[in-house]
């Protein structure tokens, strides 16, 4: 056997460092050719990285969420081989500096012992001889105790890869089985034991106080949104405005359009006709539409309206971008909202689709609350936060009528944005919104 080492390849754009979001492998497992080894985050790309050869992971160079330096060693495994064949690569894979010999004829041969006594210990756990009481008898010698599980809360079991893979298997917690090996190793006789013992063995009765904590180090996209709210909190003084809508018109008028619209056209939600709301409202104040650089102390007003529709996905909140809005109808906005939210969701968004906002909108959906206090996506000096829509009685001369409300909650960078403005941008969408056939007007 000889030792392979795997470095952290160029990931383009003149990147020197990238930080380890993902390991999908620990050592002692055996990897095919091409099989996904880590997972790295730039600053501007998430880039997966595989095992150019097929071997067993010997060593790992870090731990989620440090930073690995470009050509830096990721990876060692052990493939199969000798000093002569290591010494002359695969003609279709480059050499790698870091590659070098540590078996000899004596760590081959007792390789090959250790993996034939494995071998014989994994039959003689699963031969039909092994007897149901002498199961029973090895779990209670174990120390089981009846309706406790084995070992503390939080406290890891030890178990060899092969043992593992065979309780993942089973759909068996590692954590309730009593283990008899060395410093409470869990051999495969322990999971037959367990076996015996039925599915109701790791049950614990009624309620127990739980008392173990989990250190999550953030780390990744998590780690980057953290970053970036403290920056934009801590740097910009908000302001927010907070006014209700009467959205009964818009709700019907978007029922219409969904109704009689064309098989080829996307589904309408809130969200395309308020990028068309902010659109009209930002023509008229376009200072709005700005990027604040408070380190030189110069605001970059743009003609162009680039949204940020701000998304929940399952990796954390991203903010896919509808550019030049300005130029598109209610159509083209939903088509360009839907294929980044799902792109998003799915995690292929580019680069180019992540970058470039002037102006944001964040919404919660039906959980909207009925306020809210959105942070500003730094360095923009607006953003547009959408609350959930409720029916409501609103007293509509002499009676009280039941109407669709909702409320916007916008948040401004005070230092570029007055109040009065602020007030202004706000009662020019609530406008907009209550009477939706001005949205269709051209400017």
């Amino acid at each position: 056997m000889v030792e392979r080492v795997i470095k952290l390849p160029d990931v383009g754009e003149g990147v020197a460092e990238a930080e380890l979001v993902e390991w999908h492998v620990k050592i002692g497992d055996l990897v095919r050719e091409d099989a996904l080894i880590a997972t790295v985050m730039t600053d501007k790309a998430t880039v997966e990285i595989p095992s150019p050869v097929e071997g067993e992971i010997v060593w790992l160079c870090a731990e989620v969420g440090d930073l690995v330096a470009v050509g830096s060693d990721l990876v060692r495994l052990k493939v199969p081989g000798d000093e002569t064949i290591a010494a002359a690569p695969d003609a279709t894979e480059p050499p790698m500096a870091g590659d070098r010999t540590v078996g000899s004829a004596t760590s081959v041969r007792q390789t090959i012992v250790a993996i034939d006594d494995l071998a014989k210990r994994t039959a003689a756990a699963t031969s039909p001889r092994a007897t149901a009481a002498n199961l029973s008898d090895r779990a209670t010698a174990s120390g089981w105790v009846a309706g406790r599980a084995p070992r503390a809360e939080g406290e890891k079991p030890i178990a060899a890869p092969a043992v593992r893979l065979r309780a993942r298997e089973a759909g068996i917690d590692l954590r309730q089985v009593p283990g008899t090996g060395p410093a409470g190793r869990i051999m495969h006789e322990d999971l037959d034991a367990f076996f015996a013992k039925g599915p109701t063995m790791g049950r614990a009765p009624g309620l127990q106080a739980k008392t173990a904590v989990t250190d999550i180090k953030m780390v990744g996209l998590r780690r980057k949104i953290a970053e970036k709210v403290a920056t934009a909190y801590s740097r910009i003084p908000h302001i927010t405005y907070v006014e209700e809508v009467d959205v009964t018109a818009l709700e019907a008028l978007r029922a219409t359009l969904n109704r009689e619209k064309r098989p080829d056209q996307p589904k309408l939600t809130l969200i395309p006709f308020l990028i068309r709301a902010v659109v009209l409202a930002v023509a008229e104040q376009p200072r709005l539409n700005a990027l604040f650089d408070d380190e030189a102390g110069v605001v970059h007003q743009h003609t162009g309206v680039h949204i940020g529709i701000a998304a929940q996905t399952a990796l954390g909140l991203m903010v896919p971008v509808v550019r030049h809005a300005e130029a598109r109808d209610l159509w083209d906005c939903a088509a360009e909202v839907t294929r980044l939210a799902e792109t998003a969701k799915a995690g292929t968004a580019n680069r180019d689709d992540l970058i470039g906002s002037t102006i944001t909108i964040t919404s919660l959906g039906a959980m909207g609350g009925l306020v809210t206090t959105p942070i500003i996506n730094h360095p923009e000096v607006t953003i547009v936060g959408v609350n959930k829509i409720v029916v409501r009685p609103v007293w509509d001369q002499g009676a009280f009528v039941p109407r669709k409300m909702m409320n916007l909650s916008s948040s401004f960078d005070h230092r570029v944005v007055d109040g009065w403005d602020a007030a202004n941008f706000v009662q020019r969408i609530k406008a907009l919104l209550e009477e939706p056939a001005l949205l269709f007007m051209e400017g």
